[in-house]
């Protein structure tokens, strides 16, 4: 039997050693038989026959694309992006159009990230808890920058209950539908100060700092696995104060919060800035965002932070009483991250060879791999020694696994686990056991290094260096690219030609000097579809005595423009 005999398209072959079974096959029109298994033997026939496990895994039937080719970032960075999801078994596509299913290994990376953010934000002073998915309708009302800014994203529910309409077909009940009409939670500033103003009445009830991790349902039209889906997850935090002066630190410490997180645990540089006017969150009166440069130049928003002012407060009439008795409105602020933090992980490091992860945030940061011919005697031998150094490592807190499956050849795991970006991989063969040695290889972009390390009592500690060398050496990496990709002193024609060459050397973040002005601001989307990201907090004294690259006037601040998820 022959793979080219099979007509369905979607069957993938592993690079080593297949098995088909005929009768699990997906196609129905296939031309061969399923009424009985048959087995292929590829390359080493004898290999099933030494392998008592090799029945246990069927590569060759599944539809994964984890086998496939990876289209290089220079050839389409979009099917890029996609391959690596696919190959690293991150997420796949539900069902439902624009929603995404977050596969283990993707939802571990996601743990770690979360619970990493949830320490910080809890370092704050903000505590968690949960609000329902739903909320009514005239809520969203109540606040009318928010209702407009949210009005055309919203999904809604006006029935209870289902009915057969025959044909076991079923549809709303008539005698179903809701009073008012439910919003599936797009954002929860109007459901949390509901609540707010049944919780906050005096100043010693402030300030009050809730954050919950939740899902919540935009409607996208068009969507892009992790940064732009219909359903998302998130955390969302929102606090009252009894002053402006104490809610604006507060978004300002939340935008820190936020840049820690992506430098020292993702590893990816940004931009803290403020949005421009147009770009603010819907109800702020101001908005800080950090920005990362993404590897072809592009810019993706990785967090924001908001200044409410006293807009909610009026909305829900959340009022407190003051140490002098008096009566007054609460200040407050909201802040949020996202899975779309997973994209821009992916989209900042990895390579054309697959995901590439930050220690910190890698599910499993060693690999261990057993390598023997003998099925007895060096098996035995190899894997004594890997369990013991897997518990060592285990014993440091590292995050470590053996990779025992004696049905996979290891030139097979090896491209499996540098595909899924697992940063170091430690080799044990009948010669590393004489030797009482380990072969260690580091998967850290581009840059790959292979050694030998003595294996005994003190191997946790070159091994730990090491996760923190390739955690610097990635934040570097991409240091480097914000630094040498960040243009400034280009006039609009520049950055306009440079914008529409459609060459990722040629994007990047545009620094220049710009007048506030909406209508500008939309005429240059229009004309290069880039867009304002922020005005960068540290660069704001460029602008003195500058003029605007766009409308030759005095400059208001220093902005930067880029094309972005």
């Amino acid at each position: 039997m022959h793979s080219s005999s099979c007509c369905c398209s979607r069957w993938k072959h592993c690079a080593n050693t297949c098995l088909f079974l005929l009768q699990h096959h997906p196609c129905k029109t296939s031309r061969l038989s399923s009424s009985y298994p048959t087995i292929c033997y590829k390359r080493r026939p004898t290999y099933f026959s030494k392998s008592p496990n090799a029945l246990r895994t069927f590569c060759c039937l599944t539809t994964d694309a984890s086998y496939d080719k990876i289209t290089p970032r220079s050839e389409d960075y979009s099917n890029w992006y996609l391959d690596i999801i696919q190959a690293a078994q991150l997420a796949d596509q539900s069902a439902v159009k624009g929603c995404l299913v977050i596969r283990p290994y993707g939802f571990a990376i996601w743990e770690l990230l979360r619970d990493s953010l949830d320490r910080l934000i809890k370092d704050t002073g903000a505590q968690n808890a949960y609000f329902p998915i739903f909320i009514p309708q005239s809520f969203l009302s109540k606040e009318a920058e928010h209702v407009e800014g949210f009005a055309k994203e919203c999904a809604i529910v006006t029935h209870h209950r289902l009915v057969n309409a025959g044909s076991s077909t079923l549809i709303p009940d008539p005698e179903a539908k809701l009073e008012e009409p439910l919003i599936v939670r797009p954002t929860s500033e109007t459901m949390v100060w509901n609540m707010f103003q049944k919780w906050i009445h005096s100043y010693r009830d402030l300030p009050l700092c809730i954050n919950q991790w939740a899902n919540v349902v935009r409607w996208e039209l068009r969507t892009r696995p992790f940064l732009r889906t219909t359903e998302f997850l998130w955390q969302e935090g929102h606090t009252a104060h009894a002053t402006a002066a104490e809610a604006m630190e507060k978004a300002q410490e939340m935008l820190r919060v936020y840049s820690q997180l992506c430098e020292d645990i993702l590893a990816i540089p940004v931009v803290k800035g403020v949005k421009s006017p147009s770009e603010r969150f819907a109800g702020a009166e101001e908005t800080w965002t950090i920005e990362a440069m993404m590897q072809n130049g592009w810019a993706l928003q990785s967090g924001t932070s908001h200044f409410l002012g006293q807009n909610f407060a009026k909305a829900f009439q959340v009022y407190f009483t003051d140490a002098a008795g008096r009566e007054q409105l609460v200040w407050a602020t909201s802040w949020g991250a996202s899975t779309r933090l997973l994209g821009a992980l992916i989209m900042t490091h990895s390579d054309d060879k697959g995901l590439v992860l930050p220690p910190k945030v890698a599910p499993i940061q060693v690999v261990i791999v057993p390598i023997y011919k003998s099925q007895v005697e060096e098996r035995e031998q190899v894997l004594h020694t890997c369990q013991n150094v897997l518990q060592q490592l285990k014993s440091s807190g590292i995050r470590v696994k053996l990779d025992d499956r004696d049905y996979i050849r290891p030139g097979s795991k090896y491209f499996e686990w540098e595909r899924k970006g697992v940063p170091i991989r430690i080799e044990i063969g009948p010669k590393d056991v004489h030797q009482q040695v380990v072969t260690v290889v580091c998967r850290q972009g581009e840059r790959q290094k292979k050694w030998t390390l003595p294996n005994n009592s003190s191997l946790s500690i070159p091994i730990l260096q090491e996760l923190e060398n390739i955690q610097q050496f990635l934040f570097q990496q991409a240091k480097s690219r914000l630094d040498s990709k960040t243009f400034s002193q280009v006039s609009f024609e520049e950055m306009k030609r440079r914008l529409l060459l459609g060459d990722k050397d040629a994007q990047g973040f545009f620094l220049v000097p710009w007048k506030c002005d909406a209508i500008n601001e939309e005429r240059i989307k229009e004309e290069t579809k880039a867009t304002l990201r922020c005005y960068p907090l540290q660069l704001q004294h460029l602008a003195k005595n500058a003029k605007c690259f766009y409308s030759g006037e005095p400059a208001t601040h220093m902005a930067i423009f880029a094309r972005a998820y």
